[in-house]
């Protein structure tokens, strides 16, 4: 009798559970269509904005810029990391984490010290525990919007084009589909003036007057292209983030439904194990009684 309660008991657990895991799916997978709307709207203006760069920098001529080089080479590099608040979605944390000690470590191999800062609570509990000093930033959530994000990226090329330091990067999750999901660490800054050139000028730009001059011009969507490409990535961090949490509730329902399965069929042997026991002691009664 006590085996039965206590499988009546185990049911009961795991049913919960597969409810909870199941609406928890649910609510990943409405997060993640929201998200990834937002991640493919704001591809384009990405796009665009690096599109016409190429355009204007084949009309600036030597153009230069405070963020395609440290103004001085300090040894010191900043790494932003990228995680979630919260738990219960595979290995995203895990694999993002991952790849920003390969890279620190690599790092501290080349003598270069890395400063580690952290978006999300999951990333700032791991580097306190693997007693990494890491600065915090302010809770992104679901929506990152943009001016969260500008502020942040101003701050980084404030910080770099005083000197601070030699190169800022970004630990992340990039979304490539809902089956790929891939950790990165991309750098940010300093850019590459050969990266923001198209191969090719056509003839019609080249033809263009710009006014204010194309270096003016430059200096004004350059910044934005950073703060652009940073919001990209958060957006791509969240995308990989509630995907592999719906994942990861979908296969926990189907585990806790397997195990309700499995239970229950323990519970029907062991009540007609009982059954047959109070059985044959009633027919041995009576047999005794003859």
């Amino acid at each position: 009798m006590a085996q039965i309660r206590a499988i009546r008991k185990r049911m009961t657990a795991v049913g919960t559970i597969a409810r909870i895991t199941k609406t928890m799916q649910m609510i990943a997978t409405a997060k993640f269509t929201a998200a990834l709307a937002r991640a493919k709207n704001s591809r384009p203006y990405t796009d665009a904005i690096g599109n016409l760069i190429g355009e204007v920098s084949g009309a600036a001529g030597d153009y230069d810029s405070p963020l395609f080089k440290a103004p001085k080479l300090t040894g010191k590099e900043l790494l932003l990391v990228i995680t979630s608040d919260r738990g219960l979605c595979g290995a995203y944390n895990g694999n993002v984490l991952r790849k920003a000690l390969l890279h620190t470590r690599g790092a501290k191999q080349n003598n270069s010290k890395v400063t580690l800062e952290t978006a999300g609570k999951k990333a700032t509990t791991f580097f306190k525990f693997q007693k990494l000093v890491a600065r915090h930033q302010l809770a992104f959530g679901d929506k990152p919007s943009y001016e969260d994000v500008a502020r942040v990226a101003s701050r980084y090329m404030e910080e770099f084009a005083n000197g601070d330091w030699d190169k800022i990067s970004i630990a992340y999750m990039r979304f490539e589909s809902n089956a790929r999901q891939i950790p990165e660490v991309i750098q940010i800054l300093p850019l590459s003036s050969d990266s923001i050139k198209t191969e090719e000028v056509s003839t019609s730009s080249a033809n263009y007057d710009f006014s204010p001059s194309a270096g003016e011009i430059l200096d004004d969507l350059i910044p934005k292209s950073v703060i652009t490409t940073m919001l990209q990535m958060f957006n791509d961090a969240v995308v990989s983030e509630n995907i592999m949490r719906m994942i990861a509730m979908k296969s926990a329902t189907e585990n806790a439904n397997d195990l309700g399965k499995d239970l229950k069929r323990d519970y029907n042997r062991a009540r007609q194990a009982q059954i047959t026991t109070e059985l044959t002691e009633i027919i041995s009664g009576a047999a005794a009684l003859e």
